[in-house]
């Protein structure tokens, strides 16, 4: 499926992993492995719930210099195709339920590259104001920097 960006209100994150998707998916897809990549070192990551089907709750805690852990992300996965694509957002929690605070909704692709994978993240936002909120966080850093620690952690396998 392809979709269009809207550029006051998307950001993406395009980057080549040399590992293929299934390794990727499995990152994506294995709490263990997920609490590896998916905050920026040196924040620790605590999979809370991971359940992978639409209306499934996905979320994740993290803890600062080795303090308490908390809420990080509470959203809730709309779609699942495996080794594919994954798609989620924190308008809605596990379960259809809407949330408090509605702030984006991320579609993560795998698509074969010559060199491994292609991975994509398509982040859409209900607002211009909120996406420049997500910039603001360092989107393109943080993003960036989840994106390495997964590329490291699947091309050693």
């Amino acid at each position: 499926m392809t979709r269009s960006v809207d550029p006051d209100r998307d950001l993406t994150f395009s980057r080549i992993i040399k590992a293929p998707r299934t390794a990727i998916w499995r990152a994506w897809t294995t709490p263990a492995s997920l609490e590896k990549w998916w905050i920026p070192a040196p924040a620790l990551c605590q999979v809370a719930a991971l359940e992978l089907r639409p209306g499934g709750a996905f979320v994740t805690r993290m803890s600062e210099d080795g303090g308490p852990f908390v809420p990080h992300l509470d959203a809730c996965f709309l779609a699942i195709e495996d080794n594919s694509q994954i798609v989620f957002t924190n308008a809605l929690t596990g379960g259809w339920r809407p949330a408090d605070q509605p702030f984006m909704t991320a579609i993560i692709s795998l698509k074969d590259h010559a060199d491994g994978t292609d991975y994509a993240a398509h982040v859409m936002h209900k607002s211009p104001t909120d996406r420049a909120m997500h910039v603001e966080m360092g989107f393109h850093d943080g993003w960036g920097t989840v994106a390495a620690q997964l590329a490291r952690l699947v091309e050693q396998a």
